[in-house]
C-alpha cells in the first residue's frame, strides 16, 4: 500500500487548533515556539485563544496552519519515530500547504516557511484593494465547463480558474465585477449553483502578479534543499525536486491554478490508495473520496488521531 501525505490550506484554520498538541507532546511545543520566534510574534497565543477573525486573516492563517501541520510532523518524526523517507511516496499540499509540504520533505526550515507564510499572506493582501476582487466556488460543473463560465463572465475583467477541487466543485478568482456574473452566465453551460466565498483578496488569478513578484524574490533568498521525497506540485500536477523548479513554482503557484484533483489523481495513477491530511481539518479528507471513491483518507490532527494514524504507519 503506497502512502501519501497531504497538507491543507487555507479556510482549515479553527480558534484553538495546535493547542492539544502543544499540551501532549513537547516536539509539537518547540515547532510552535519556533514559529513565534521566527515571526516575532506570539502567533500561538493568537491560535489558540482567538479571536477568529484574528487568526483567519491571510498574514496569520497560513504560517499557522503551516505550524500546526509541522507539529504532527515532528511528534510523528521525534516521538513516534516515524520516518517520511521510509514510509511515504508523495506529498503534496492544496496552496500554503505546498509549503508546509516543502518543509515536511525538507526543502526549507520551519522558521524559513513560516516567515515566507506571512510575507505571502501579507502580500497577497495588498496586491488588490478590499472589494475590488472576489471568488465563487461553482458547484456541480467541472473543469472544462468552468473554463468556459470564466470566459463568459470575464467581459474585459479578470476571471481565472483558482481551485480544481474535486469533479463538481471549482473555484473562480477575480475582479467582483465578474465574479459577480458568474451564476446568471453559468446558467446556459448548466452551473447548479455559484457560492460566493468570504475572503478578503482573490486568490490564484492574475491580480495577484504584485504578490507573485514578491515571492520570487523572498524566494531567491531562501536556503533550499531537494526534497526527500517528491512533492507534486499545485501549478503542474506532477512531481518536483530540483530547488530551482521549486522556486519557480511556488512563484506561478501565487497567480495559477491549484491542480488539486489532478494532484490526487496523479498520486493515485502512481499507486497511492492511502492519504493521510497532516494539520487542522479534513477538508482534503473530503476532497479526496470525492475525485476517486477508491482512496482512502484520513486526518491526522490532534494527539488522538496521531495514535489512531499510527497503526497504518508503523
Amino acid at each position: 500500500m503506497a502512502i501519501a501525505f497531504v497538507f491543507p490550506g487555507q479556510g482549515s484554520q479553527d480558534v484553538g487548533m495546535g493547542a492539544e498538541l502543544a499540551k501532549a507532546f513537547p516536539a509539537a511545543k518547540r515547532v510552535f515556539e519556533e514559529v513565534d520566534e521566527a515571526l516575532g510574534q506570539k502567533l500561538s497565543v493568537i491560535m489558540w485563544d482567538g479571536p477568529k477573525e484574528t487568526i483567519t486573516l491571510t498574514e496569520n492563517a497560513q504560517p499557522a496552519l503551516m505550524a500546526v501541520s509541522m507539529a504532527v510532523m515532528r511528534v510523528l518524526e521525534m516521538e513516534k519515530g516515524f520516518k517520511l523517507v521510509d514510509k511515504v511516496k508523495f506529498v503534496a499540499g492544496h496552496s500554503l500547504g505546498e509549503y508546509s509540504a516543502l518543509a515536511a520533505a525538507g526543502t526549507f526550515s520551519i522558521a524559513d516557511a513560516a516567515r515566507l507564510l506571512k510575507l505571502r499572506g501579507q502580500a497577497m493582501q495588498k496586491a488588490v484593494p478590499v472589494g475590488v476582487g472576489a471568488m465563487a466556488a461553482l458547484l456541480g460543473v467541472g473543469m472544462d465547463v468552468a473554463k468556459l463560465i470564466a470566459a463568459d463572465a470575464a467581459q474585459g475583467d479578470c476571471c481565472d480558474v483558482a481551485n480544481d477541487n474535486d469533479p463538481g466543485q471549482v473555484v473562480l478568482s477575480g475582479h467582483k465585477t465578474a465574479i459577480d456574473r458568474v451564476a446568471e452566465v453559468g446558467k446556459k453551460h448548466g452551473l447548479r449553483r455559484a457560492m460566493p466565498l468570504p475572503v478578503s483578496a482573490p486568490f490564484h488569478c492574475a491580480l495577484m502578479q504584485p504578490a507573485a513578484d514578491a515571492m520570487a524574490d523572498a524566494l531567491g533568498k531562501v536556503a533550499m534543499k531537494a526534497p526527500v521525497v517528491p512533492v507534486i506540485a499545485n501549478v503542474v500536477a506532477g512531481p518536483i525536486s530540483d530547488p530551482a523548479d521549486i522556486r519557480r513554482r511556488l512563484v506561478e503557484q501565487v497567480t495559477g491554478t491549484v491542480r488539486w484533483r489532478e494532484c490526487v489523481l496523479a498520486m493515485a495513477g502512481a499507486g497511492v490508495t492511502q492519504f493521510y491530511e497532516i494539520g487542522s481539518g479534513k477538508v482534503l479528507s473530503g476532497l479526496a473520496g470525492r475525485i476517486d471513491k477508491s482512496l482512502k483518507a484520513q486526518p491526522v490532527g490532534t494527539p488522538a488521531d496521531i495514535e489512531a494514524a499510527m497503526a497504518g504507519l508503523v
